[in-house]
């Protein structure tokens, strides 16, 4: 097997989409984020809560079973290479889900995917079925963080898209009375690697004023969840999708800039040596 080394140049023009996930509470307005983009969106339905947006004119697909859910996956993630031809992902699963489906995903440069905590759920469900009969029900949450790292995976190689997950944040009290706050989902394996997966982590939350606000980085003083690989987002900023997106992708600007002007000092230092 032969391999190529992708220089830093190469690296920048290729940069892959951003992967999110957005976590809040019941009626935060997660849904209505669609709103706040101007890119061609398309909306991974599953839990039928598009009602808030119902004037949104943007493309949905609905999804209401774990095979559903793994076949629009493989469709927008395309074939896994390291799989088996009898498993889900594989080269055969891509090949016979093109032959069924005429979906052009291409036209859609984000994918918005409502919810992840909707998704563990159907995933549950089947997982629970596929081990009827099984004593010990910690085969069936294997199984289940089996398939959603799997699933998760697929979004997480989607090349030149953005991928935004919305989720369910809920509050848990400890043995000390001390309230955190946590993804809400089946299993706890998926909510521990989701911040090793996604490149962002946002709590979407309203301030003191009631305005809505998103948490950005992993050491706030708010104490929600969140991780910023960017580097590029404030301890909080407002609750808009679109300006979110345009702020993290500065970074490709900025380290395209700082490579340019590293190679022009290095060829006017040649051409002064020479």
């Amino acid at each position: 097997m032969s391999f190529k080394i992708i220089s830093a140049e190469e690296r920048l023009k290729n940069q892959s989409g951003v992967k999110m996930i957005i976590v809040g509470g019941f009626g935060i307005g997660k849904t209505s984020l669609l709103k706040t983009l101007e890119e061609p969106m398309l909306c991974i339905d599953m839990e039928a809560g598009l009602l808030a947006v119902q004037d949104w004119e943007g493309s949905t697909i609905t999804i209401r079973t774990w095979p559903e859910a793994r076949d629009c996956a493989c469709l927008i993630g395309g074939p896994n290479p390291a799989l088996r031809k009898d498993q889900p992902y594989s080269e055969r699963h891509y090949e016979k889900l093109k032959a069924e489906n005429d979906i052009d995903f291409e036209a859609f440069p984000v994918i918005f995917m409502d919810s992840l905590t909707v998704a563990s759920r159907l995933c549950f469900n089947w997982c629970r079925s596929e081990m009827v009969g099984k004593a010990d029900v910690r085969m069936t949450y294997s199984l289940l963080a089996q398939e959603m790292m799997a699933w998760l995976e697929q979004f997480q190689h989607v090349p030149h898209k953005d991928v935004i997950f919305v989720g369910l944040l809920e509050p848990r009290t400890d043995e000390f009375q001390k309230q955190t706050w946590h993804l809400q989902c089946e299993g706890n394996k998926m909510a521990l690697e989701i911040p090793g997966i996604l490149d962002e982590v946002i709590s979407m939350i309203a301030d003191q004023n009631g305005n809505r606000i998103f948490v950005c980085p992993t050491l706030n003083p708010l104490g929600y969840p969140a991780k910023d690989r960017s580097g590029r987002l404030d301890v909080t900023e407002p609750a808009h999708l679109g300006n979110l997106l345009k702020k993290i992708r500065e970074k490709k600007t900025t380290e395209e800039k700082e490579l340019h002007e590293s190679k022009e000092v290095t060829k006017e230092t040649r051409k002064n040596h020479d």
